[in-house]
């Protein structure tokens, strides 16, 4: 079985409507994790990232809603600057025995 390789997003949203706003980020919640009212960072395999889009699409107007995604390589990682405080979110290990 090929191993996934997974990898880094930053998705930021502009939803106009209340309800549409509030299904984007219970959305977003379900994969990955918060870092400003409107951004989260997400770490997905290619699949996940494909199934998040499709679930964000259905939701919002396109005529007036917003929702960017910016894949981060492992070089671009490195250079993330946070000011103030919170952390960049990590993978967290796990070994599956």
């Amino acid at each position: 079985m090929p191993i996934k390789r997974i990898m880094f997003y930053v998705i930021s949203y502009d939803i106009v409507d209340d309800k549409r706003r509030m299904q984007v980020a219970k959305t977003l919640e379900g994969f990955g994790t918060r870092v400003q009212y409107s951004v989260f960072e997400c770490l997905l395999t290619e699949d996940q990232f494909d199934v998040l889009i499709k679930r964000l699409r259905s939701l919002i107007d396109p005529a007036t809603d917003s929702i960017r995604s910016y894949r981060l390589c492992n070089a671009c990682l490195d250079e993330i600057r946070l000011e103030g405080r919170g952390e960049v979110t990590q993978d967290e290990d796990v070994f599956i025995l």
